[in-house]
């Protein structure tokens, strides 16, 4: 009975650990409830277990449970302070009318609009997610899908598809460079490990995106592997000779404009040819509705300079501030100088605030007011707008971070990861799975990488297995992860109107998220026994 018990018990302190896991999912998934929903009993039930079963050993409960709460509560504050201003941006820009004007701008790239959602979905989330990071892209780039035409959860899912092949290096390499301070290894060295798999699987989350926005018409299949060639070739040469913190930014910059160029040309040349075959007398052709179904010089050339610069300024000055509080050395030293901090009885957080997406988001709102002439009120209303848009999400993200919070404060997430640690010469397949339940738990990249990465390491020198490439699979399966977070999904979609409805998000991102693991996985163990 002994020997049963001493057996089984390790096996039941796993299943317990994983219980809130897939709690949440049941919840979400089998019975439609909504985050807030779910996430509230899941997080009772997470506080119970951990507390009851696993404890912090150090510390009372009632003190255990007062400061997971205020870590919850202070990073719900971070991540609620990412989606406010990003929404209030969102809603000033279609107020004064620049959303529209840059779907205009967009759409009139190619007579085919799509390629104006593809732009948006593939290389403005990746070159925000190597600029920012932290949730912006998603924030940012689904409202401008949904003002270009895209239905809501479509353009939501075609934006957590989008940028996630670029986390890997996002924010300008931190998921990476946090990965390097925790192993005691080069940033380079892991680098030129992890950016072969964004390279080979990452054609995946292409893929779905343009089968997300092809709207059931061909023509679009070529446009997206093209965009995929023209950002994974900059990305992989950036990311293998140079380090983490400048690939994502550096190949969506290059990648953007090589293929811009492309459809500027292809579209020039598609309006030449209409024009050309049109049989009519030139007197009675509507130039107008000519142009509406090509583009011609003409109609390129109509588009207010002025109102263009005005539309993106927001956009660029948000690039700006960051690539100079990151990338110059003067500038980033200052910001990263302002750091607010706070500790009680072993719980923690820190935030640098002037390096926080949400007062770089704060600051473009601030530029966006100013060169639209916004009054006051029209400030105030859009102010007051998000306020009531985000207010009912801070729950549900704070149910979603208390449960993160809970797991790896009491331990469950560490049992997790020991439990999966035992498999040995077979681990490379797992480890990408665990890098992205890192995320799922966390909410972030950085996070996971700093939570597992130990971990991988140590598994990794147990099974006398390639370190660099384990520790690379950790980080490709952390940046999947974003598609399936819980934290990213509530955040998207709150900006696109779907409150209650991110069960049917994560409907849609986990079987991309299981096959880009799966694939990850298979080329893990690929690299190992080569």
């Amino acid at each position: 009975n002994y020997r049963c018990e001493h057996r089984l018990w390790p096996a039941m302190r796993v299943l317990l650990a994983l219980t809130p896991l897939l709690a949440i999912l049941v919840l979400m998934q089998g019975f439609s409830w909504s985050a807030a929903r779910a996430g509230g009993w899941t997080a009772a039930l997470a506080l119970v277990l951990g507390l009851g079963v696993f404890g912090r050993g150090d510390t009372a409960n009632v003190v255990a449970v007062a400061g997971i709460a205020a870590e919850a509560g202070f990073i719900t504050l971070l991540i609620v302070g990412i989606i406010g201003p990003a929404l209030g941006l969102h809603v000033l820009q279609l107020r004064t009318g620049a959303t529209e004007h840059i779907r205009r701008l967009l759409t009139s790239l190619h007579p085919d609009q799509r390629l104006g959602a593809l732009a948006v979905a593939w290389f403005f989330t990746l070159f925000l997610e190597g600029a920012a990071g932290f949730g912006t892209p998603v924030a940012l780039a689904a409202p401008l899908l949904v003002a270009i035409g895209v239905p809501p959860l479509t353009a939501l899912v075609a934006a957590l598809a989008g940028h996630c092949a670029g986390v890997v290096f996002g924010a300008v390499g931190t998921p990476l460079l946090a990965q390097s301070s925790v192993v005691g290894l080069s940033a380079q060295d892991l680098a030129g490990a992890t950016v072969w798999f964004s390279v080979v699987v990452g054609w995946v989350p292409l893929a779905v995106v343009v089968v997300l926005l092809r709207d059931g018409r061909p023509g679009l299949w070529a446009w997206g592997m093209g965009a995929g060639a023209c950002f994974f070739v900059p990305f992989g040469i950036i990311g293998h000779t140079l380090g983490p913190e400048l690939a994502t930014l550096g190949g969506a910059v290059i990648g953007c404009a090589t293929w811009s160029v492309a459809v500027l040309w292809r579209g020039r040349r598609a309006a030449d040819t209409t024009l050309r075959r049109a049989t009519v007398n030139r007197a009675t052709v509507n130039r107008a509705t000519v142009n509406c179904a090509t583009v011609n010089r003409a109609t390129v050339n109509k588009v207010s300079r002025r109102a263009t610069v005005k539309a993106v300024a927001p956009y660029g000055w948000l690039i700006a501030t960051v690539l100079l509080a990151r990338l110059w050395g003067p500038v980033r030293s200052v910001v990263r100088g302002v750091r607010i901090e706070w500790e009680v009885d072993g719980f923690s957080g820190g935030v640098q605030v002037l390096d926080h997406p949400a007062v770089l988001l704060a600051s473009a709102f601030v530029v966006a007011a100013i060169v639209q002439r916004a009054s006051l009120g029209i400030v105030w209303a859009q102010v007051r707008e998000a306020t009531s848009r985000v207010l009912p999400v801070a729950l549900a993200v704070f149910v979603m971070v208390l449960i993160a919070r809970t797991m790896t404060q009491t331990g469950m997430t560490s049992e997790l990861g020991a439990a999966a640690a035992v498999l040995g010469g077979s681990w490379p397949f797992f480890a990408p799975t665990l890098g992205a339940l890192g995320t799922f738990v966390t909410g972030s990249a950085t996070a996971s990488n700093l939570l597992f990465s130990e971990l991988q390491l140590e598994a990794a020198t147990r099974a006398t297995l390639p370190v660099v490439t384990i520790l690379g699979a950790q980080g490709f399966g952390a940046a999947i992860g974003n598609i399936v977070c819980p934290h990213n999904i509530v955040a998207g979609a709150a900006t696109v109107g779907l409150e209650g409805q991110e069960g049917q998000v994560m409907r849609r991102t986990l079987p991309l998220a299981g096959i880009c693991l799966i694939l990850a996985g298979v080329l893990a163990m690929a690299f190992v026994w080569a």
